[in-house]
């Protein structure tokens, strides 16, 4: 199955950094989104994104909030969520757990680390 991102960040130099970073690991079909309110109309009209990336700290809809929106609609419960983000303490991350990100990355990160990470979420899909 062909991957299709969502790629959910603020910062559009951040968003540009995981878009090359998706294209090193071989990843070509992405779209994005400035923030989690943005993110979810995307997904709401693209039946094709079938993996989210997302940042925690945005205007409006968080990451987090994002992620528990997601999980919470049925068509979207199973959808793989990475979470790329600079929030490092074990509390963000047991949190970000706890809504049910699939896993987590924290930036600064390499492609290599990247590739691992989607690997691994989808090896336990």
């Amino acid at each position: 199955m062909a991957l299709k991102f969502l790629v959910v960040d603020d910062s559009v130099t951040m968003r540009r950094i995981v878009a090359n970073s998706l294209k090193t690991i071989g990843y070509e079909a992405f779209v994005e989104a400035g923030d989690g309110k943005e993110a979810l109309t995307k997904l709401s009209g693209d039946d094709s994104i079938n993996f989210v990336i997302t940042d925690w700290n945005m205007p409006e809809v968080s990451g987090l909030e994002l992620v528990k929106s997601i999980r919470s609609t049925d068509k979207f419960a199973k959808l793989p969520i990475l979470m790329v983000t600079t929030r490092g303490l074990k509390e963000d991350i047991v949190e970000a757990l706890q809504a049910r990100v699939n896993n987590y990355i924290v930036k600064p990160f390499t492609p290599q680390i990247l590739r691992e990470k989607i690997d691994q979420i989808l090896a336990s899909a």
